[in-house]
This record gives structure tokens, C-alpha cells and sequence, in this order.
């Protein structure tokens, strides 16, 4: 079985930016993303993962996950993300190295 070495950027942060996350991760060249809905506790409190009014629940917690061919699309992505949006909003990002199948999923 052959394996790719790629990157994998992940974004915990409001739901309330997801889309303007999205944006970058498309502009920057990812072939797609992956939200689930995120609940946990951290340096915020406890955060839940129940269902909420539609008010609250733009303020509900989300994963963004996304696999890029290389360190410099990943760091892009983080370096965007975070100039634009975490002085103003919650949100941990981090890069991974991980190996794939399928690597024309992921523009490889």
C-alpha cells in the first residue's frame, strides 16, 4: 500500500467565522475541509456540543479540518486565519504531519 506524506490543518474556533475560515482554506488552495461540531473544556470553561438556540449556537465551538500537499499552503492557512480572526475570537489551530491514500483527493 502506498502512502503520501501531506499536512493536516486543523481550526477549533466559533461557528460564527466558520464561514470566513472557509474562505481562506479555499483561497488558499485546499481541495475541501471537514466541521464537526466541538465540545471540550479549555482556557474558556466547558464548552458543549448539545443543541442550542440559533443565537447561542453561533457561538458554539467547530473543528475545521483540512489535508494540503505542503508546509507552506498549511502556513498560509494558519497565518490568515489567525491575523484575521483570533484577536477577536476563540481559536487553536495546529499543523500535522499525516499520510494518505488517495492522493489526487487532496490535489497531490
Amino acid at each position: 500500500m502506498n502512502l503520501y506524506e501531506a499536512k493536516k490543518v486543523t481550526i477549533i474556533t466559533e461557528k460564527m467565522i466558520l464561514k470566513g475560515v472557509c474562505d481562506i482554506i479555499d483561497k488558499c488552495g485546499a481541495s475541501g475541509y471537514t466541521v464537526v461540531p466541538a465540545g471540550g473544556k479549555g482556557s474558556r470553561n466547558i464548552r458543549s456540543t448539545s443543541e442550542h438556540a440559533s443565537v447561542i449556537d453561533d457561538f458554539a465551538n467547530v473543528i475545521v479540518e483540512t489535508i494540503v500537499k505542503d508546509i507552506d499552503t498549511a502556513d498560509a492557512i494558519l497565518k490568515q486565519t489567525s491575523e484575521k480572526y483570533f484577536n477577536n475570537y476563540p481559536g487553536i489551530a495546529y499543523i500535522e504531519d499525516v499520510k494518505i491514500l488517495r492522493p489526487t483527493k487532496f490535489k497531490l
